[in-house]
C-alpha cells in the first residue's frame, strides 16, 4: 500500500458510503486525494463523521457535467482515478430510471472520455455484481458470464461495463501492461451506510429510532461483505496497475466477493444484527410487489485470488459485528475516526 504515499488520486463518489471509506483509507496512506461528488445526501453521515472535508480536496460536481468534470481532471492530472460515483439504489432506479441511466452510463462514459483525452495513466472503474444477466442460477457468476439486466439499475451497470469494454478495446489496448480495469462487487455493508431501501441501514435506523422494521424478500440469498473487503481489492488492483504488474493477456475485470460462507439470507442478516445490537425487535415481512429481485446472487472471486493475490478476510460474524460496532459508536457520539482506523487495522492484521 506504500505506493499511494504522496501520489495524486481522484475518487469519484467521494461523499458516498464506499467512496468515503476509500478516501479515509487513502488518507491514512498519505495520498493526495481529490474527491469529486455531489454534496452528501440529507441522511448521509459518513463523510462528515470522518471529517473528510478537512482531509481531502473535495470538489462538488455532477459527473454528468462533462465540461466541468473534464476541467477538473485536466487541471489535477491525477496518477490514478477510482471511479465509484453512481446512482446505487435498485428501488430508486424504478422511480427515476432516466436519472439512473444518465449517471451510471453517461456519467461513467464521461469518466472514460476524460481519461482518454487527458491521457490519465491509471483507472479503477467500479461497477456492480448486478451487471451480470441474472438467469436464476444456483452457482456464482464469473467474469466471463453474459452482462445484462431486467431492471433499470442492473441494465445501467451492464451498460457501464460495455462502455468500458468499448473504450478499452478502442483506445486503451496499446499498452503492454494493464493500467485500466473494471471491478464488480455487491451487497457491501459496514458502518456509515444510511441509504434507503438497503437491508442493514433499514434495520439500524429501525433499532435507533425505535420504529417499525419492515423486511422484503427475507429468503433472498446475498454475498454479504464488509466494505473494507472490496476497497482492499480496489487498492490492491490500483497498486498493480500503477506498478505495471499485470500483463495485457489478463482480462481487465475482477469480481471482489466474499467466501461462500458469507452468503446468507436476508432474514439471517437481520436477526444477527438485532442479536448483536442487544434488543428485542419485531420483524414485519411484506411481499415485494414493486420490483423484481433475484432469489440468489453470488459472484465468483477465484480470478481475483489467482491474478491479484486478493482474498476476503472477514467471516460473516466479524462482518456484522464490525458493522454494528461502528453504528453504536456513531450514535453514542464516540470518535468515529478512531473506530474506523481500528477496523482498518484489524482488517489488515487478519
Amino acid at each position: 500500500m506504500q505506493v499511494y504515499k504522496n501520489i495524486k488520486v481522484i475518487v469519484t463518489g467521494s461523499t458516498g458510503f464506499k467512496g468515503s471509506w476509500l478516501c479515509f483509507w487513502l488518507h491514512l496512506l498519505n495520498a493526495k486525494i481529490i474527491g469529486l461528488a455531489l454534496r452528501p445526501e440529507k441522511d448521509s453521515i459518513i463523510f462528515k463523521k470522518l471529517s473528510l472535508s478537512k482531509k481531502i480536496k473535495q470538489i462538488y460536481l455532477d459527473i454528468n457535467n462533462f465540461k466541468k468534470l473534464n476541467e477538473v481532471i485536466k487541471k489535477e492530472k491525477p496518477d490514478i482515478i477510482f471511479h465509484l460515483a453512481a446512482q446505487s439504489i435498485v428501488s430508486l432506479s424504478y422511480l427515476n430510471p432516466l436519472k439512473t441511466i444518465m449517471t451510471n452510463v453517461i456519467g461513467s462514459s464521461n469518466i472514460l472520455e476524460c481519461v482518454r483525452i487527458n491521457k490519465i495513466k491509471n483507472l479503477v472503474y467500479i461497477t456492480s455484481d448486478k451487471c451480470y444477466k441474472n438467469d436464476d442460477r444456483t452457482t456464482a457468476y464469473s467474469e466471463d458470464d453474459i452482462l445484462g439486466g431486467e431492471d433499470p439499475y442492473s441494465a445501467s451497470k451492464a451498460c457501464a461495463e460495455l462502455a468500458f469494454q468499448a473504450y478499452f478495446k478502442s483506445f486503451f489496448h496499446d499498452n503492454k501492461k494493464l493500467s485500466f480495469a473494471t471491478t464488480r462487487a455487491g451487497n457491501v455493508i459496514g458502518g456509515g451506510d444510511m441509504k434507503k431501501d438497503r437491508v442493514v441501514p433499514d434495520v439500524i435506523k429501525s433499532l435507533k429510532n425505535k420504529t417499525q422494521l419492515i423486511i422484503r424478500n427475507p429468503q433472498a440469498i446475498r454475498p454479504w461483505q464488509h466494505v473494507l473487503e472490496p476497497i482492499s481489492g480496489y487498492l490492491t488492483l490500483g497498486n498493480l496497475l500503477i506498478n505495471r504488474k499485470l500483463t495485457k493477456s489478463i482480462k481487465p475485470n475482477w469480481n471482489f466477493g466474499p467466501s461462500i460462507s458469507n452468503c446468507k439470507t436476508v432474514i439471517q442478516v437481520v436477526k444477527k444484527i438485532i442479536s448483536i445490537w442487544g434488543e428485542k425487535k419485531k420483524i414485519n415481512i411484506i411481499k415485494n410487489k414493486q420490483f423484481k429481485e433475484s432469489a440468489l446472487l453470488m459472484i465468483d472471486n477465484r480470478k481475483a485470488k489467482k491474478e491479484l493475490n486478493w482474498s476476503p478476510r472477514l467471516s460473516f460474524e466479524e462482518t456484522i459485528q464490525m458493522t454494528v460496532e461502528w453504528y453504536k459508536h456513531c450514535f453514542l457520539k464516540k470518535q468515529i475516526e478512531e473506530i474506523s482506523r481500528e477496523q482498518i487495522d484489524y482488517f489488515l492484521n487478519k
